[in-house]
C-alpha cells in the first residue's frame, strides 16, 4: 500500500526521483497518467490493468463515460525507472499538473500521485478545512 508524502524536484530533463519506499511496489514498469485535481496518477501495472478493465466496462453510449476514458487513456504512458530511481515525466503531463520544479509525491493506497508543490499546498489547505465535513458525510467509516 502506498502512503506518505515526499518532496522532490524535477531536473532539467524532466525527470523526478521516485521515493525508494514506492519503487518496489511500483515495479519495473508502471503507468503514469493525467490525474484529477491537477495531479498525475501513477499505477503499478496490476492496478492499471484492474482500473482499465473497469473503465472498459463503462457504457460507451454515455458521453461522460467516453469523455473520461479519452482524457484518462490519452494522457497515459508506460514508464520505467532509470538506474537512479528517476522517471521521465513528458511535457504534456507536466503541463497538465502545472509542474515546473518542485513536486510533492504522495502515496494514496493503490496509487502514487505527483503534484506541483504550489498546487498541492493550495489543495491541502482547502481539503484540511473540509476534512471533518467530508468525514461526517461518509457512511460506515470507523476511524
Amino acid at each position: 500500500m502506498f502512503m506518505g508524502e515526499y518532496q522532490h524536484s524535477i531536473d532539467s530533463k524532466g525527470r523526478v526521483s521516485i521515493p525508494a519506499k514506492f519503487r518496489e511496489e511500483l515495479g519495473e514498469r508502471f503507468v503514469t497518467t493525467k490525474g484529477l485535481d491537477k495531479s498525475l496518477f501513477v499505477y503499478p501495472m496490476e492496478e492499471w490493468q484492474r482500473l482499465s478493465q473497469k473503465l472498459r466496462s463503462l457504457p460507451f453510449t454515455r458521453a461522460d463515460a467516453r469523455a473520461f476514458a479519452r482524457f484518462f487513456f490519452s494522457g497515459a504512458i508506460e514508464c520505467e525507472l532509470d538506474k537512479q530511481g528517476r522517471v521521465l515525466l513528458p511535457q504534456l503531463l507536466r503541463e497538465h499538473a502545472k509542474i515546473n520544479k518542485d513536486v510533492i509525491i504522495i502515496g494514496v493506497s493503490t496509487r502514487v500521485e505527483i503534484w506541483a508543490k504550489e498546487v498541492w499546498e493550495e489543495y491541502s489547505l482547502q481539503a484540511a478545512s473540509d476534512y471533518e465535513d467530508i468525514a461526517e458525510k461518509m457512511v460506515d467509516l470507523d476511524l
